[in-house]
């Protein structure tokens, strides 16, 4: 496979170096890592981890423990009974 073809894309700057540190850890460059990304594209048709959009129910619940409202129980009776309400 030949590889004649350029991708730009604009990115953070400290994110850029995070994920080069961590690639470079494991022994990949940028460029070897985004070709692993494209062909698991090509061979899922699509993006190879999920993406959500998060639910109502769950944007409340972030929102809350930003917070640090909502409610607590240290008992599995009443985590049961809060997560079925």
């Amino acid at each position: 496979m030949s590889l004649n073809a350029t991708v730009r894309a604009r990115v953070d700057e400290s994110l850029k170096f995070d994920a080069e540190s961590i690639l470079k850890e494991i022994g990949l460059t940028t460029s070897q890592a985004i070709n692993i990304f494209l062909k698991k594209v090509v061979s899922e048709h699509g993006i190879p981890f999920e993406l959500k959009v998060p639910t109502h129910r769950l944007k409340i619940a972030m929102e809350e423990s930003k917070n640090s409202e909502g409610s607590y129980d240290d008992t599995i009776d009443g985590m049961m009974k809060d997560l079925k309400s």
